[in-house]
């Protein structure tokens, strides 16, 4: 089954016997480069240098490259899995951020900051097929598992808009709290939740009725609310748990996926922004910008037993299949 792709941290999986090995990509905004690290080691293996500010980072969903959005050069790169060199780019708008495919891996929709747009890319023929006119500072992508309805989120225009991917325009803008950064849907498509930044909060939306029916407020003992900034969400597969990276906060929190209430908090690096699951969900990995760090967080027991040094100002996570 595919795992829906974040942002940050690309996790592929090798199956054999009774083990399982993993690989994980993460984008070092900073320093320029991806970190390859190995995670039977827990070590970093690889460091391949790309381009100038690299944040969005997914597999391909033929796993045959991982995507790089290298903002300051308007472009995203192309890694080979099998060589992991940079072999080739897709052709964005100005300063790409964060990128999702379609359910095929045909289309690759772009969040442009710089020109309050929405690139649509074909990946095998690496040519822009048109784009999508949104909010301003457009951010956070979320696509429906059916693949019918896109969500791009814009940071200024506080809005999450809600796309019809066969016509490619706006159905439908909800109003959400300030700075809006992410979006994510439950796997049955029952839920949209957004993080906002500034506001902080996460608003549970209906996609069908396109309204807020609950919003995610956040509380740490002994901390003023300033800090408490939510960006990255990952949501089981089942629905049952979700996971909010609350950036400067340097906690996750864990969200019931049903009631849709804080159940706890993790401690884990500096200003977290982003996550991702192993495919078999046992491990969740986090990116720490400002120590540097990926933490490796044990999924059944809520507990941090892990944290690897990356490169300068890790960005986020996300997951392939095999």
């Amino acid at each position: 089954m595919w795992l829906p792709f974040v942002f940050g941290v690309c996790v592929s999986v090798i199956l054999g016997g009774e083990a399982s090995a993993f690989t994980a990509y993460v984008s070092n905004e900073k320093s320029n480069t991806v970190s390859v690290i190995d995670t039977n080691k827990w070590e970093v293996v690889k460091t391949v240098k790309v381009g100038q500010r690299p944040r969005g980072i997914a597999f391909t969903k033929d796993q045959k490259y991982v995507l790089v959005a290298v903002g300051d050069d308007d472009t995203i790169q192309m890694i080979d899995t099998g060589s992991q060199q940079v072999v080739g780019t897709l052709p964005s708008g100005p300063d790409p951020e964060l990128f999702i495919q379609d359910p095929a891996g045909k289309l690759l929709y772009v969040a442009n900051e710089n020109d309050n747009t929405v690139t649509i890319i074909d990946i095998a023929e690496r040519v822009q097929v048109g784009d999508v006119q949104v909010g301003v500072e457009p951010e956070g992508m979320g696509i429906s598992p059916d693949g019918k309805i896109l969500v791009n989120t814009s940071e200024t225009t506080n809005m999450a808009h809600f796309i019809d991917t066969a016509t490619r325009q706006i159905a439908a803008n909800v109003l959400v709290d300030a700075r809006p950064r992410f979006a994510a849907f439950k796997d049955d498509g029952s839920e949209l939740w957004v993080s906002s930044e500034v506001g902080g909060t996460v608003s549970i939306i209906d996609p069908a009725e396109h309204k807020v029916k609950q919003k995610v407020t956040f509380k740490i003992a002994g901390m003023r609310p300033e800090p408490i900034q939510p960006v990255g969400i990952n949501i089981t597969h089942d629905g049952k748990i979700g996971f909010v990276a609350l950036g400067p906060a340097n906690h996750i929190a864990v969200v019931d996926g049903v009631t849709h209430q804080v159940i706890k908090y993790l401690l884990v690096g500096q200003r977290v922004w982003h996550m991702a699951f192993t495919p078999d969900e046992k491990y969740l990995l986090t990116t720490n910008g400002v120590s540097n760090d990926v933490s490796i967080i044990d999924v059944a027991a809520l507990k941090v037993i892990n944290t690897i040094q990356v490169g300068q100002l890790p960005w986020g996570v996300t997951m392939s299949d095999h």
